[in-house]
């Protein structure tokens, strides 16, 4: 695994959307959801929204880094605001 050149950074990241994928499993089991309809129209469940959320946060980090607005902690912070809205309106 030396050539992917791993920082704690890259390892953090991937333990979190793992921790994410198991709390959604769980929540899937323990609390079953019927599909809702939100402000985009089309029905969606709990993986919809963070699949949703999780390609919104790539596009604001991405936009971050390309405008250079600051440190990165500011598009973390905004991604976590902008997921939180995603899970309650769509």
């Amino acid at each position: 695994m030396a050539w992917m050149a791993w920082t704690w950074p890259t390892a953090a990241f991937f333990a979190v959307i793992v921790v994410i994928l198991g709390v959604m499993s769980w929540l899937a089991i323990r609390y079953p959801e019927t599909p809702r309809k939100g402000i985009l129209g089309i029905e969606t469940t709990r993986g919809d929204r963070l699949f949703i959320s999780l390609l919104v946060a790539g596009f604001v980090n991405l936009a971050w880094l390309g405008l250079a607005l600051g440190p990165q902690w500011g598009a973390l912070g905004l991604s976590l605001v902008l997921t939180a809205g995603i899970f309650r309106t769509v």
